[in-house]
């Protein structure tokens, strides 16, 4: 039976783009690993979508993983089909355009065979103690670094 994990993330960015930041936590059982990182020019997006990567990676076996995220960009195109859709269409979208941030989706799109997840959105800013302290860790990195 796979461990059964929690993963909060979240981007933020100084301009868009500008210098940004993600944070991640992973929570199983009473135990956090809390992961954050910084892009010197990047998007908003990017950064939400490079913090679930991130701490999807840091996972070391197989787990069942509940994403939680306040991205309607990164929630929405897994849960509504358009990340296998730009895949099957050989990375392009509905415009026949490459999807922005294609490098990251690939990544994601492995790391989604190796674990069982389901995608939620929570609403950022709302008092999530989680999401706050994710959105925190990101900020941290890049007003810290920039």
């Amino acid at each position: 039976m796979p461990k059964r994990v929690e993963l909060y993330s979240d981007g933020a960015c100084s301009g868009n783009p500008g210098p940004g930041g993600w944070g991640t936590i992973l929570v199983y059982k009473d135990k956090e690993l809390v992961l954050s990182g910084y892009e010197a020019e990047t998007t908003n997006n990017r950064m939400e979508l490079t913090g679930v990567v991130r701490g999807l990676e840091a996972l070391k076996e197989r787990c069942e993983v509940d994403i939680y995220s306040d991205s309607r960009y990164v929630v929405d195109s897994v849960n509504k089909g358009w990340l296998y859709d730009w895949e099957r269409r050989g990375w392009k979208n509905s415009q026949k355009l490459e999807p922005p941030n294609r490098d990251l989706w690939q990544r994601l799109i492995v790391l989604l065979e190796r674990h069982e997840t389901s995608f939620h959105w929570i609403r950022g800013h709302a008092g999530h103690p989680y999401n706050e302290r994710c959105d925190a860790l990101a900020v941290k990195e890049y007003t810290e670094r920039a």
